[in-house]
């Protein structure tokens, strides 16, 4: 049971000191929890010290959010609300920023990612990398805003709970390890076990990039199968998952990638198994394309037609994290030709067409949108009217944006489609109105095919 003076204790630092109580007390629930869940009978005694431990945690928590309040309100002052991370909402002790330009505060973006988030919390986007960046400027801001108002702002790095792996951890690893190269039933049930233990722990990520052979003794059963057909469905799931839950590791990438079988194997994964493995198979080559280097050798692996096969299904639960991959990859110039060479305008379109996946997709449609094939394809697949209906219906200013990108491009490059563009302009007025309302760069787009469409009128006239 804690004891009242507890928050006392730690360099002089109250909310230090019960911080790092709390991972204390965690650490052995944790260890108590566990023995009771895998032991065959129920232990009254543990039950006992796990439910004082309990009680000692929320006192804990209770008197440290008191502390904290204390440090972070002092003399009832109120935090700017650009000092509160978003996800806390308490005065950041170490401000980093994420790739969609968000700022949090770096334990508690760093436990949203362990936890297999691949989305910016405040924004719902989707994050291109893992990377954090540090926001030096807001830090330096929080500094002098608690230096003027007689605030200590405790030292970050006394908040780290990642711990590394333990003799314990490093021993229970190589011994799943070791049984994925035994019998059947010992393969299902180790690549369980790595599934859910790369997917809690941190550490067991980290510990596949100290040693070369652990992702291919971790792939050994389905890289030896003759054929996707002779592959258990569940161990399949399991052993893809991992290379998921790994990939997102940011240390990971580059080995998980270049492992020689991965890419294959996941190209295999996305054709065949469950529906779930098939999706996790597009997650993990999303989550790998955050390196450019990354990008370029899966395209020319060959990854983009399955995706887009896929993407082309429609499955709702992997079209999400299919049109993600396909998304990243196509930032690199060479694999956007490899997109279009494989189908992908025709397949996005129809979906678009359909109401599906509109935001994700128009984003897609828009970077393609500087090949002279895709061009060419948008314009025979009906892409003018299409891009123009949505316009008209959604109130999406991104969307509009993309649209009219498009458009622009299409104007551009194909003279055919200006009495079309002309004519939805004189009816509704959307270009015009774009012009008008419009993001800055829609704003461009539009000015730029009135003037194109109106210049064609003038020469008509002239001539």
């Amino acid at each position: 049971m804690a004891k009242s003076g507890v928050l006392e204790d730690g360099d002089g630092d109250p909310v230090v000191a019960a911080a790092a109580k709390v991972m204390e007390l965690k650490r052995e629930l944790q260890k108590i929890v566990k023995a009771i869940a895998e032991g065959d009978d129920v232990n009254l005694d543990a039950l006992d010290k796990a439910h004082r431990l309990l009680c000692a945690l929320k006192e804990l928590k209770i008197k440290k959010r008191s502390l904290s309040s204390k440090i972070h309100d002092s003399s009832s002052l109120t935090v700017p609300d650009e000092f509160r991370c978003p996800l806390s909402e308490e005065l950041m002790r170490d401000p980093v920023i994420v790739a969609t330009g968000q700022t949090y505060d770096r334990p508690f973006i760093q436990k949203w990612l362990k936890g297999g988030n691949r989305t910016c919390p405040r924004t719902q986007q989707v994050l291109s990398h893992t990377i954090l960046t540090p926001n030096h400027l807001i830090r330096e801001m929080i500094s002098q805003w608690c230096k003027n108002n007689g605030i200590q702002l405790p030292d970050p790095t006394q908040y780290s709970e990642d711990d590394g792996p333990t003799e314990a951890d490093r021993d229970r690893f190589i011994s799943l390890l070791s049984k994925m190269s035994s019998s059947l039933s010992d393969q299902k049930e180790s690549a369980r076990d790595l599934r859910l233990l790369t997917k809690r722990m941190p550490s067991f990520r980290a510990l596949f990039g100290e040693s070369l052979d652990a992702i291919p003794q971790l792939l050994s059963p389905i890289s030896k199968s003759k054929s996707p057909s002779d592959i258990h469905p569940d161990m399949q799931e399991d052993i893809i998952t991992t290379l998921l839950n790994l990939s997102i590791h940011d240390n990971n990438k580059k080995l998980v990638a270049e492992t020689p079988m991965v890419i294959p194997l996941l190209m295999d994964a996305l054709r065949s198994g469950t529906i779930e493995t098939r999706s996790n198979a597009a997650a993990a080559l999303f989550t790998l394309s955050a390196l450019d280097s990354n990008k370029a050798l899966i395209g020319k692996s060959g990854a983009l037609k399955p995706l887009i096969d896929l993407l082309d299904e429609g499955h709702n639960i992997a079209m999400k994290d299919v049109a993600s991959a396909i998304f990243n990859l196509c930032i690199l110039h060479e694999n956007k030709a490899r997109a279009v060479r494989d189908g992908a305008v025709k397949v996005i379109l129809k979906k678009i067409t359909n109401r599906v996946l509109v935001d994700e997709l128009l984003a897609i449609l828009a970077m393609l949108s500087n090949n002279q094939k895709a061009v060419e394809e948008m314009v025979e697949f009906e892409a003018v009217p299409c891009l123009f209906s949505i316009m008209r219906e959604t109130a999406c200013a991104r969307n509009k944006e993309n649209c009219i990108a498009i458009l622009y491009t299409i104007c551009f490059s194909d003279r055919t489609k200006w009495k079309e563009m002309r004519e939805e302009d004189r009816t509704y007025g959307t270009i015009s109105q774009l012009v008008q309302n419009g993001t800055s760069r829609a704003k461009r787009k539009a000015s730029g095919i009135l003037e194109r469409l109106n210049r064609a009128v003038n020469l008509t006239h002239t001539a």
